[in-house]
């Protein structure tokens, strides 16, 4: 599971190192591939799910009739912002760059876990929402009412 925040930078190519306390949750196996799907569901910032994580989303979405909009929407935006990616020998992954240039993550960023799946965000964009909408009494209110 994947958790905490690991700043760190896409270099001038779009490639993140992979935080090594991210890399080390991954499953290696001999000779075997470590395969991602990068993605994003707005825009704003990169998702790097490790393609087995991924495959699991696509399942539960197997399930949801092809014509229900909401799915349609889904699958629109994260395979318009989606693209396979292979770690390389040096633990980076390569941000598509329709991904990089909306997202804004091309220096400074952060890196987020969010349990099954990595966050990227552009660092000082970040900054900038997280003191214009702090978490609230109201949200940790409606958190308690989910039982956190």
């Amino acid at each position: 599971m994947f958790r905490g925040n690991h700043p760190t930078r896409v270099d001038e190519k779009g490639r993140l190192k992979l935080p090594a306390d991210f890399k080390s949750l991954l499953p290696v196996g001999e000779d075997e591939k470590q395969l991602f799907y990068i993605t994003s569901k707005d825009g704003k910032r990169a998702e790097i799910w490790p393609l087995k994580a991924w495959e699991e989303v696509e399942a539960k979405l197997a399930k949801i009739p092809n014509m229900n909009p909401a799915k349609q929407k889904f699958l629109d935006v994260t395979s318009y912002y989606g693209q396979m990616a292979e770690m390389d020998n040096q633990g980076r992954l390569l941000v598509p760059q329709l991904l990089r240039e909306s997202a804004k993550v091309l220096a400074d960023v952060v890196v987020f876990g969010k349990q099954d799946y990595l966050e990227v965000a552009n660092r000082e964009m970040f900054e900038a929402e997280l003191k214009a909408a702090p978490l609230t009494a109201e949200d940790q209110a409606a958190l308690a009412d989910l039982g956190l």
